[in-house]
């Protein structure tokens, strides 16, 4: 019976671990919304925001087509990067390709801004500025810890 407990101890634990580790290193976010439509999609943001910032029905409509615009950008290039991915195209981007796309992104972030900031009143807008800087903070986070548990 002594013997019994350390090694039902053991058993336990390693059964934990292979269930932690089943589904690869996907976050608790991994692809739970790679099934759902562009259209799910804007709705559920535009939902958050307006739970968020108290939107009226006017804010909530344009901001359900900004993020019906994003969902549908952000969904293709999804789709591009599975297809490059398949057919085993996808390598990495050389620094003038990484710039091009970096330059993209970044005017698209300064163009949604500007955007937001037509569409919400100063106090919605300095709320979403914070909730901006949270979530950017927080994937920051993430990749650093990730970089860290890879170097043991």
């Amino acid at each position: 019976m002594k013997h019994v407990k350390p090694l039902l101890a053991v058993a336990l634990l390693i059964g934990v671990m292979a269930f932690a580790q089943r589904d690869g290193h996907r976050g608790p976010r991994g692809n739970q919304f790679n099934d759902l439509s562009v259209e799910q999609l804007a709705t559920l943001k535009t939902k958050k925001m307006t739970l968020a910032l108290d939107l009226t029905e006017k804010q909530q409509q344009q901001i359900m087509e900004l993020n019906l615009e994003n969902a549908a950008f952000r969904k293709g290039k999804m789709q591009e990067l599975e297809k490059r991915k398949e057919s085993g195209e996808l390598k990495k981007p050389t620094t003038e390709e990484r710039y091009v796309l970096e330059t993209e992104r970044l005017d698209r972030m300064i163009a949604r801004q500007e955007t937001m900031k037509k569409i919400l009143n100063e106090d919605q807008y300095e709320q979403w500025k914070k909730m901006q800087l949270h979530r950017h903070a927080h994937a920051h986070g993430h990749k650093k810890m990730k970089r860290q548990s890879r170097r043991g």
